[in-house]
């Protein structure tokens, strides 16, 4: 315990916690800078003409858009710096583990599962708990009643996709001393996140935070235990859940 308390107030730590927290706001602060330029580049019947162009098209089409942009990107980097990927050393501050008895764990993992945790419920509560996160759910649903009552949707949904870069650019930062750095750390994972959203239910931000800990907690054990099922086990289970409750475990019926 005094060492946990030393490890808090050292200075390599705040240093290292720091460096993570302004890479994620920086991200989502450069996206958002991006967005308000080109907003201010064009005028009122302009805006509402690109808005209504967009609005009609389909959820696919923009998807799909976004994706071939992402593996442009992807490519790009590929090509500069490699696919094998670049090794990120882990801070001095957070070097060396404990034995639990039963298992070994390193500081630098129990201190990612520890931020993780606080974010996600920072997060949810912001969401769930807050006049902006019920704006923000309102205009999910019905955004041009929200408009009505004189709330820019368009600037507050890109300042949340801008949140969301945040989110994952802290997410890569915590990662890569534990995986090597590459262009494809991201699409590694679209798929298990993908899993994870679908059985914990659409619309659930608990139900997506339960659920992820909960699979991980389960792929790690399989990989324990039985290591040539640790790649699918998260889909055996993703359709167990589906025929017993196609909305998810924490998600509404239709």
């Amino acid at each position: 315990m005094t060492a946990l308390v030393k490890l808090l107030r050292s200075t390599a730590f705040k240093l290292t916690l720091a460096i993570l927290c302004l890479s994620a706001v920086g991200a989502a602060l450069v996206l958002a800078a991006v967005a308000w330029q080109v907003t201010k580049l064009v005028d009122d019947e302009t805006r509402q003409t690109i808005e209504a162009e967009a609005s009609g098209l389909s959820e696919q089409y923009q998807t799909g858009g976004v994706r071939r942009l992402g593996l442009i990107i992807e490519g790009l980097f590929r090509n500069y710096y490699g696919s094998s990927g670049l090794p990120y050393q882990v801070p001095d501050a957070l070097r060396g583990g404990r034995n639990l008895g039963f298992m070994f764990l390193p500081n630098y993992r129990a201190w990612v599962i520890v931020l993780s945790l606080a974010v996600c419920l920072a997060t949810w509560f912001a969401i769930e708990r807050t006049r902006l996160g019920s704006y923000l759910r309102a205009a999910t649903e019905n955004p041009v009643l929200v408009r009505a009552f004189g709330i820019n949707v368009p600037r507050m949904v890109t300042l949340t996709y801008g949140f969301g870069v945040g989110l994952a650019a802290l997410a890569g930062v915590m990662a890569a001393p534990i995986y090597n750095v590459s262009p494809q750390m991201g699409s590694d994972l679209i798929i298990v996140v993908f899993a994870v959203v679908v059985i914990g239910g659409m619309g659930s931000i608990m139900g997506a935070i339960l659920t992820g800990f909960a699979l991980g907690i389960v792929e790690g054990l399989t990989k324990v235990f039985y290591p040539e099922a640790s790649n699918t086990v998260i889909f055996v289970i993703m359709a167990i859940v589906l025929l017993i409750r196609p909305s998810g475990l924490f998600g509404r019926s239709a």
